[in-house]
């Protein structure tokens, strides 16, 4: 039951980040100006004539307030910079018109959100059978837990500083990091169960797969500054000519699609190693088919954005094709990293020292 429970909440946290993708691509993020709630509501209005006339006074004056709080934790950090920029661009307090639409993307964002949160308490809670045979597996649930409430937090702070560039970023990052968590308890408790594959890989695969994490971890940060970059220039052109948006996202852009040259390269070469050095067993084949399918749809679904006008129905699909790839990558190291102090029955290991 907690294998299901583990590999259910890995695939809602995936489904999570196509929805906040979504989310991004319509331009629904400030669909809802207050957080938790919804124009102080559980449940959204549907016109604006069910708001004050001076609704946008209201959620402004309580986003600054919030935005103050924020940035006097930050000078307390020493981040004196961001608290300025936060406390000075008063860009971040402009409210936004009413947009039913918009609205209820984001308050049902916010409902599957709050969905998969229950799903990783539950993770949490039902982890503790192993909090003596395996204790690692009941740490990482609950720091899991930690991390969403963390999540929760930082996204009210996205909300409240009108989706700001380097906090989009981090709450993409906390993203992954959640996702690799959940992923690392779905792996151990199916490696209790003696379900996974697990040998003593070479060293030269286990830095490749650590190269390749690394590389397109700063490849999504780099796409989330484009899609900031994006949604600027859309704002400025009304949304209008389309296909000229793309001429006009600089220097980040090029860095980004070039990029995707080095990251197609080392995965070719991982999967080239891999496959080269003989493992056997067809679970673990299968990972690395699946990494060469992914970067391959998450390269062609870049050159689609790039060369036909930035579709937005395909920017969703992008970005979850790069975080799964990046959690198949890490399920691949925790396979090849396996330990040979637990034999598996009715499996063979394998030694890809021969590299």
């Amino acid at each position: 039951m907690f294998e299901r429970l583990s590999l259910l909440t890995v695939l809602a946290i995936y489904f999570l980040i196509l929805v906040g993708g979504v989310v991004r691509s319509t331009g629904s993020g400030m669909g809802c100006p207050d957080w938790p709630k919804c124009f102080g509501s559980l449940v959204p209005p549907t016109h604006e004539s069910q708001l004050p006339a001076d609704y946008k006074e209201i959620y402004s004056l309580k986003r600054q307030q919030k935005n103050e709080k924020f940035a006097s934790m930050l000078q307390s950090l020493g981040m004196h910079t961001a608290a300025r920029e936060i406390l000075e661009d008063e860009s971040i307090l402009e409210e936004q018109d009413f947009n039913a639409t918009k609205t209820w993307t984001e308050y049902i964002n916010r409902l599957i959100g709050a969905i998969i949160g229950l799903l990783i308490l539950l993770t949490a809670i039902f982890s503790w059978k192993y909090v003596k045979s395996k204790p690692a597996i009941t740490i990482v649930s609950v720091l899991a837990l930690i991390a969403v409430v963390f999540q929760a937090w930082i996204g009210s702070i996205v909300v409240s500083t009108n989706l700001m560039p380097w906090l989009i970023s981090v709450h993409m990052v906390i993203a992954l990091i959640i996702v690799l968590m959940l992923i690392y308890v779905h792996y151990k408790s199916r490696h209790i169960e003696s379900k996974v594959l697990q040998y003593k890989g070479s060293n030269l695969v286990k830095v490749l797969l650590l190269i390749c994490m690394t590389l397109l971890l700063v490849q999504i940060i780099l796409g989330t500054q484009v899609r900031e970059a994006v949604d600027t220039i859309a704002s400025k052109m009304n949304y209008e000519n389309r296909s000229e948006w793309v001429e006009m996202l600089g220097i980040n852009f090029l860095i980004h699609r070039s990029f995707s040259l080095l990251l197609l390269f080392t995965h070719g070469l991982l999967i080239y190693l891999h496959f080269r050095s003989g493992a056997r067993d067809r679970g673990y084949r299968y990972v690395f088919v699946a990494v060469g399918v992914i970067i391959l749809l998450e390269i062609f679904s870049g050159v689609v954005l790039a060369y036909l006008a930035l579709p937005a129905f395909v920017q969703p699909i992008h970005l979850l094709f790069g975080t799964v790839l990046f959690g198949l990558l890490f399920y691949a190291y925790l396979i090849t990293n396996s330990s040979k102090d637990f034999p598996l029955s009715n499996k063979t290991q394998y030694d890809l020292s021969d590299l």
